[in-house]
């Protein structure tokens, strides 16, 4: 398919209840992301750990004051429960979702918006409900990249079956698979694209400047209550996580990369499950391509529905992804500005041509062996990092720029006559610093706390 083909969104494509019957099924779901400019949203994740504020100890799931519990008090403000095998897990309301990661971090994802100012103010309105029910139930929520002081074995286990699967699993392909389940949180931002052309564009821009994302938010200097020797732990433990599914994904970079590229990629990724009649079913190990052909081991003579191929492109991990938006995905999580901040960045970059050129610009001659050095670099080195003997703050900066220039042509106003590059200055205040969110707290760690790990819930919670 050569690259630059407009394609509308296709209301007669399959739907996710029908039958693959091609290769060429799974290219048209990707494909039909594509939306013209004016349709264009946005849609922010983050998570965040819960705790006990008497004992800073995490959220069993039962219990009058656990996740569930949390959950049924969300309730009032007019959410929905999402149930399985009789737990609720997660709930809906407006095309948002709150759902829980598998150490019973809370997830919102958020509704598709139009701007950065309903994006935030959907941000500070979930945060205010968490706190209601949480000041009721005496818990409190971190806004930090990894978990700071409790141990895996300490971590509790939330009752979702695909998460049963994944962790089992995680112990066959890496060293710290279940660390990122159980252990981490982060802030992302999903952007549409018009054509496959312009996909191609910010799929490799997102790729080559996700460090520098990283940088900018790295906020896990901490685990299980001392300095772990990064400023984005988080980030370290995708590095050896399930090198099948993660990554920079060089072939992005390809000539002639396009959907067809990256579907050809996807069926060959491991699988963790098929889901029938609300049953996760388990063919780890086995590939996509395995089951188009009808040849899962457990499952054969049968092949998959779209809602599989949907399924599937969820537990794909790299450090940018792919399904019929872009996912932006290398930074830490964090507290309220930069939860605003992240897509912010994004926006700026990719929402905006003349920017999102620019951003190619800086990034177009980067070797895959130059962008992988600076990936396993940031997360030590934060902004120190080097790419070129240049420094990441130094590239940061002019990210930024464009960043502003990209919101400000965007022109998108709040009721005061504001545009959406205020979002950006907490980024703006990192960089005039030199100094990474994870630096400021092992600056405070060392001195006024006095190496008191408990310190860091004060100095991080909502």
């Amino acid at each position: 398919m050569p690259q630059g083909k407009k394609v509308a969104f296709m209301a007669g494509a399959k739907a996710l209840t029908d039958r693959v019957e091609s290769f060429g099924d799974l290219v048209s779901y990707l494909e039909s992301g594509c939306k013209p400019e004016d349709t264009w949203r946005i849609g922010t994740e983050h998570e965040k750990f819960g705790y006990h504020r008497s004992s800073l100890a995490p959220l069993q799931y039962d219990g009058e004051d656990g996740v569930r519990a949390m959950l049924e008090g969300l309730q009032r403000f007019g959410w929905e429960p999402i149930i399985e095998s009789g737990f609720i897990i997660g709930l809906k309301l407006n095309g948002a979702n709150i759902s829980l990661e598998p150490g019973g971090q809370f997830e919102l994802s958020g509704a598709p918006l139009e701007t950065l100012h309903q994006t935030c103010d959907e941000v500070h309105t979930h945060l205010h409900q968490v706190k209601v029910v949480a000041d009721e139930l005496g818990l409190g929520f971190l806004g930090i990249g990894f978990s700071p002081k409790w141990t895996l074995d300490e971590t509790p286990i939330m009752p979702k079956e695909r998460y049963k699967i994944m962790r089992a699993y995680m112990q066959k392909v890496g060293t710290l698979g279940r660390e990122m389940m159980f252990r981490s949180c982060t802030v992302q931002v999903n952007l549409d694209f018009s054509s496959e052309a312009d996909m191609v564009k910010k799929f490799r821009v997102a790729l080559a400047l996700q460090p520098i994302a990283t940088a900018l938010f790295a906020n896990s200097p901490f685990t299980e209550g001392k300095p772990n020797g990064f400023v984005s732990y988080r980030s370290h433990v995708w590095t050896d996580t399930d090198p099948a599914r993660t990554g920079m994904l060089p072939f992005v970079f390809d000539q002639g990369f396009g959907f067809e590229s990256y579907a050809d990629y996807a069926l060959d990724v491991p699988m963790y499950f098929v889901k029938r009649d609300k049953k996760y079913i388990n063919v780890t190990g086995q590939s996509f391509r395995d089951f188009m052909q009808g040849k899962l081991v457990g499952l054969e003579g049968e092949t998959p529905f779209l809602s599989d191929w949907d399924d599937h492109l969820t537990t794909i991990f790299p450090e940018a992804r792919l399904k019929r938006f872009l996912e932006m995905r290398g930074a830490d999580g964090g507290p309220w500005k930069r939860l605003c901040a992240l897509p912010a960045l994004w926006v700026g970059l990719f929402y905006a041509q003349s920017s999102l050129d620019q951003a190619w610009n800086i990034v177009k001659d980067w070797s895959a062996e130059e962008r992988q050095a600076l990936r396993e670099r940031v997360p030590v080195e934060g902004l120190a990092a080097t790419i070129r003997n240049r420094k990441v703050e130094e590239i940061a900066a002019e990210v930024l720029d464009l960043a502003y220039a990209g919101l400000s042509e965007r022109a998108r106003l709040n009721g005061s006559g504001e545009n959406e590059t205020g979002f950006l200055e907490t980024l703006q205040q990192i960089l005039d610093e030199k100094i990474t969110p994870a630096q400021k707290l092992l600056h405070k760690y060392h001195n006024e706390w006095d190496e008191d790990i408990d310190r860091v819930f004060e100095e991080t919670s909502f």
